[in-house]
Order: structure tokens, then C-alpha cells, then sequence
């Protein structure tokens, strides 16, 4: 599920916060970190993990790179054994991060779009440790159905999702339900909608998650 491949782009200056992106189906990390490093400060450092390829259900057994196996691109289409082993390997990834970095676990970030963006919310409201905020690009919570008892941490820190209405991969109504069950049992949730939209980014997303790195990165 984690390939040995890790991007990463230092800080520039003193590090002392640090965002760690995963990137979506069938992409790879090196796609997002220049990106991020657009919208980073320079004490920030960028580590952006790839995945495998793995055998696909919803494709019918293609390979792909994937963080855990799906039936379906959409919420509960997840492999439940695959998607844990996947949230166990962000864990020993925060753990490794930390503890290389020395830097405090509530100068992290943890966010991903789309698959990704599943995974890091799910391994962040499961994590051991306090972190700075989680952000969800077009996106959802997956395994919903387990929330609120699922989450045993990080329910108190600033979490951003955002999703276009016009999403053609990733329909925009799970992005609100999981708005929804968010607010239920989070308190610093913002849920920004984009209109027309579709699975990407455009330059407003950007501004805004700008804006929230800036403010849980400081």
C-alpha cells in the first residue's frame, strides 16, 4: 500500500512545522508537492507519500496506486481490512516523522485529496497524538458508520473540507453527508463548497487552503 517512494520539499528557513499530503487514486506525491510548496511558509517542510499499485476491486482486479483497496469510489466503498492496514502505516509514518524531526505532533498537518483525503482524516481522529488540523480536498469520511466512537482524538482541532458541486468522480452529496457527520462530533469543522466545480482544484481552493494552512501553521 506505501511505496518506498517519500517527496519531500525542506523548509527553507528553521523547520518547525511541518504538512504531510496524500495524494489521490492513481496519482502520486510528486504531483502535489510543488503545489503545496506554493502555499507553505518556509519554516514549512512538504512530505508527500506515494502509493502502491494494487489490485482493484472497482476495476476488476487492475493495478493501480492506491492507499487501500475499494468496490467503489465513494463513502463505505472501502475495503475495511485494506483501509485499516493503510491507517496502521500512517501512523508509524507520523511516528517516524516526529520523532526524526523532533518537532512537536501539533506543528503537523494532515491532509490528502480524495482517497488520500479519506485516509488522513480517518488516521488523524485515530492518532495517538495531538496534531495542528486535517484538511479534505475533495473528499469523505470513510467507514462513516463507526464515528463518532471511532474518533479517540483530534476532534478538537481545525479540520477544512472542501468539494466542487460539479464533481464528476467523487459526487458532490458525499461531501456534504460527510459535512454532516463531521459537525456531529467535531468542533472546528469548515466545510467550503465550490460552484461548478469538478474533481480538481482551482485557484479559490487554493487561496483558501492558503489562508487555513497560514492559520494552523503559523
Amino acid at each position: 500500500m506505501f511505496s518506498d517512494t517519500i517527496e519531500t520539499i525542506p523548509p527553507s528557513v528553521k523547520h518547525s512545522t511541518t504538512i504531510v499530503f496524500f495524494h489521490g487514486l492513481g496519482e502520486s506525491g510528486k504531483m502535489w508537492t510543488s503545489t503545496l510548496a506554493k502555499l507553505r511558509k518556509p519554516h514549512t517542510k512538504i512530505v508527500c507519500p506515494s502509493a502502491d499499485k494494487i489490485s482493484m476491486t472497482m476495476y476488476k482486479g487492475f493495478a493501480t496506486k492506491s492507499w487501500f483497496d475499494m468496490t467503489a469510489l465513494k463513502e463505505m466503498g472501502e475495503n475495511e481490512s485494506s483501509f485499516l492496514q493503510a491507517v496502521d502505516l500512517v501512523h508509524v509514518l507520523l511516528d517516524k516523522e516526529l520523532s526524526s524531526s523532533c518537532i512537536s505532533s501539533k506543528k503537523v498537518l494532515i491532509g490528502g485529496f480524495s482517497q488520500g483525503g479519506a485516509l488522513a482524516v480517518y488516521a488523524a481522529l485515530t492518532y495517538h497524538k495531538p496534531l495542528a488540523g486535517i484538511l479534505m480536498l475533495s473528499s469523505w469520511i470513510p467507514l462513516h458508520i463507526k464515528f463518532p466512537n471511532a474518533a479517540t482524538n483530534n476532534t478538537d482541532i481545525p479540520i477544512l473540507q472542501c468539494h466542487g458541486t460539479n464533481d464528476s468522480v467523487l459526487d458532490f452529496q458525499y461531501g456534504r453527508r460527510t459535512s454532516e457527520v463531521m459537525k456531529s462530533f467535531v468542533t472546528k469543522h469548515e466545510f467550503i463548497i465550490y460552484q461548478g466545480l469538478n474533481h480538481c482544484t482551482n485557484k479559490e481552493e487554493l487561496e483558501d487552503i492558503k489562508t487555513f494552512i497560514n492559520k494552523v501553521l503559523p
